[in-house]
């Protein structure tokens, strides 16, 4: 074997002994989504065909007859799915345009939005996350329809996930497009691959948060908490 190759060999076994130790931790790495720099060099369309011509391959390979009238579509129903739905948010062309308003009306105390629905996926295992995002902010001037903020967590929830992740960058993004750091993010979801996988505890959650500006004072972050219990 040639000294590349053999560097070669050993970076992916590194690599795998890597995969392999971190097992079933959860995991997150950065802030961003890790896309590759060609994520958008084909179309959806192309991404479709492809798709469902390899999870094609993935049931035949698990023993399934693809010509039972049930099954024969499924190829095609998992790629559309995929690309057009629970995985969408990774493509930039749908991220929801933000109008802000003028706080006309003074208000200078927390808005809170809370018991978002939110579905996402475990990156790790490609099962669903299913839980509630509640999220406030504190006006500096300007204010944002309520539907956005649902419409923000449902974009980022909208691709291969974790918690943590997810967290930052909805509190990122509902900051950028305030104008304001005073921003707060609670996520409290079930995932798929604990309780129908693994150690299958089917009745723990995970919670997430992240504050900012004035959400780290003591004070206004209990204020926040408390509205959470109504």
């Amino acid at each position: 074997m040639k000294p590349n190759e053999i560097l070669s060999h050993t970076k992916d076994l590194r690599n795998q002994l890597a995969i392999e130790a971190m097992g079933d931790d959860h995991v997150g790495t950065a802030s961003e989504t890790p896309l590759r720099l060609d994520a958008f060099e084909i179309d959806n369309e192309l991404k479709i065909e492809l798709i469902e011509k390899h999870f094609r391959e993935i049931m035949q390979i698990l023993g399934l007859d693809l010509t039972d009238d049930s099954l024969r579509g499924t190829p095609n129903r998992v790629a559309k799915m995929y690309v057009e739905e629970i995985f969408s948010g990774l493509d930039p062309q749908n991220k929801p345009s933000v109008t802000l308003f003028e706080n006309k009306y003074r208000y200078n105390q927390m808005l809170v939005e809370k018991d978002i629905t939110l579905y996402s996926n475990c990156e790790h295992h490609f099962v669903p996350i299913v839980g509630k995002a509640h999220v406030a902010y504190i006006s500096n001037g300007h204010v944002i329809g309520l539907s956005k903020i649902n419409r923000i967590v449902e974009y980022f929830a909208k691709r291969p996930q974790v918690q943590e992740r997810l967290t930052k960058q909805i509190a990122n993004e509902l900051k950028r497009v305030l104008q304001t750091d005073d921003v707060a993010v609670v996520i409290d979801a079930h995932h798929m691959c604990v309780s129908m996988r693994g150690i299958k505890d089917r009745t723990s959650s995970t919670v997430t948060a992240d504050y900012s500006g004035k959400f780290l004072d003591e004070g206004t972050r209990n204020e926040f908490l408390k509205y959470l219990e109504l």
